[in-house]
Formats: C-alpha cells, sequence, structure tokens
C-alpha cells in the first residue's frame, strides 16, 4: 500500500475511528488526539499493513492503555438520573452519559474489550487479535466490565454506588 492508500484509508474511515476513539477514552477532545496519534504510529508500517482497520484499531488500544498507564485513572462526579415517567431526548442523554462515565471508569484494558466487543460488534478472536491476547482473557474482562458496570448502573437496593467503587482492581 502506498502514500495515497493511507491518505484514502483516513478520509473513508476517519469518523469510524473517531467514534471508537471516543468510545476508549470517554473524551470528545481526547479521541481526535488518539486517532491522530495511532495514524502517526500506523503511517510509518503503512507499506506492511494487511488488514487497515484491524492495525489501526489495535494502534488506538495500545496508545490509549499507555495513556491510562501514565496518567492513571481519574474519578469523575456524575449526577443520579431522577425518576422518569417515560423516554424523552433528555433521558437518552442522561443514560449515555451514565454509561460513559461508568466506562471511563474501566480500567483501560477492561474498557477497550468491551468497546471492541460490544460497540465495534468484533468476535471475541478478533477483539483477542487486536489487542494481542487470549480469547478466553476477552471473554474473562468482557465478563468482569459488565458486572462492574451493572453493579455501577444499578447499584442493590438500599446501597447508592460509590465513585471510584470501579477502580478498586485493575486488569
Amino acid at each position: 500500500m502506498d502514500d495515497a492508500d493511507f491518505r484514502e484509508f483516513v478520509e473513508v474511515r476517519y469518523g469510524d475511528l473517531l467514534r471508537t476513539a471516543y468510545l476508549l477514552t470517554g473524551s470528545r477532545d481526547a479521541a481526535p488526539d488518539l486517532v491522530h496519534d495511532a495514524l502517526l504510529k500506523v503511517m510509518r508500517h503503512w507499506r506492511t499493513v494487511d488488514e487497515p482497520m484491524a492495525y489501526v484499531r489495535r494502534a488506538m488500544v495500545n496508545e490509549r492503555t499507555s495513556r491510562w498507564r501514565r496518567i492513571g485513572l481519574r474519578e469523575l462526579l456524575t449526577s443520579v438520573v431522577p425518576d422518569r415517567a417515560g423516554p424523552d431526548a433528555t433521558d437518552v442523554v442522561a443514560v449515555r452519559d451514565e454509561l460513559l462515565a461508568a466506562l471511563d471508569r474501566l480500567p483501560a484494558r477492561m474498557r477497550a474489550v468491551l468497546v471492541l466487543r460490544y460497540w465495534e460488534d468484533l468476535s471475541e478472536a478478533d477483539v483477542a487479535a487486536t489487542m494481542g491476547c487470549s480469547v478466553g482473557t476477552v471473554k474473562s474482562q468482557a465478563a468482569r466490565g459488565l458486572t462492574r458496570l451493572r453493579a455501577v448502573l444499578h447499584p442493590p437496593a438500599g446501597r447508592p454506588a460509590v465513585n471510584g467503587e470501579l477502580t478498586g482492581e485493575r486488569a
């Protein structure tokens, strides 16, 4: 593949990469930076890349993990969504924000598994190949991640979710 192929790939797939980066980072500001950093690293090896989308996804996951290790987790305070009579546009936004806040409190590797598996709709084998781990690791990280999300999004009766509750164990 040559430089023109790289340019065309970026033009066609940038939106998809940006959405994935947003889900990996949880930040509209950090997502473009993640995509750009990953594309810069991929550009050096572009001529040897067989599957560009998988290669760039892996570069984004690796870059996000590196950043997470450098700066660590940050605790986000969110308000509790009030009881509601029926869905409306604000409810959808509130639920999305609550989910993104919960995702942001997961360790980077667990979050990457959930994003690749359930947002990108990759198979367990594809996620394992993208992340450079075993299928068993993908399965266990997905199961643990979903359990943690459920605990935060739907805490047991009488016990509210505690900020930072997800950060006690690192994957």
